[in-house]
């Protein structure tokens, strides 16, 4: 009898995210000025690492670029869950998402950049995005 079972990678396979990920690379991402519904960019699979570039010039206007992974999380007040970058700062860090989402933090638009390494688990795995709650922005 053959059988129905079907070996896959997932959330707690380890080997995933020791092996070279699929590179991910946006740039020149015009970001919405806050008060607007923030940029969300989504990914084909579970991340292994994000990295977000502020891509506006550092002798430009300040123009601070909030980022997180809910848009409730990023739309939020000042007591709300997101990081922000100043002009040609760069955030980097090993998180599994399949989602980010980012809006500046003034008036002003801004531009952005973003480079991820994919690994080969489906976003289904990851089962919802965040909500914005609880500290996860």
């Amino acid at each position: 009898m053959p059988s129905n079972f079907r070996y896959h990678s997932g959330l707690g396979n380890t080997a995933a995210f020791q092996t070279s990920a699929k590179p991910y690379l946006t740039s020149s991402l015009t970001v919405p000025a806050s008060g607007s519904e923030p940029l969300e960019i989504q990914f084909e699979n579970v991340t292994k690492f994000v990295i977000i570039t502020n891509t506006v010039p550092a002798e430009d206007t300040n123009v601070p670029l909030r980022f997180g992974f809910s848009a409730n999380g990023v739309k939020g007040d000042s007591n709300s869950n997101y990081g922000i970058l100043n002009n040609n700062e760069t955030f980097e860090a090993d998180f599994k998402v399949t989602t980010l989402y980012l809006m500046s933090d003034s008036a002003n638009q801004c531009t952005a950049s973003v480079i991820a390494g994919l690994t080969g688990i489906n976003i289904a795995e990851l089962g919802n995005n965040w909500s914005g709650s609880a500290g996860v922005g």
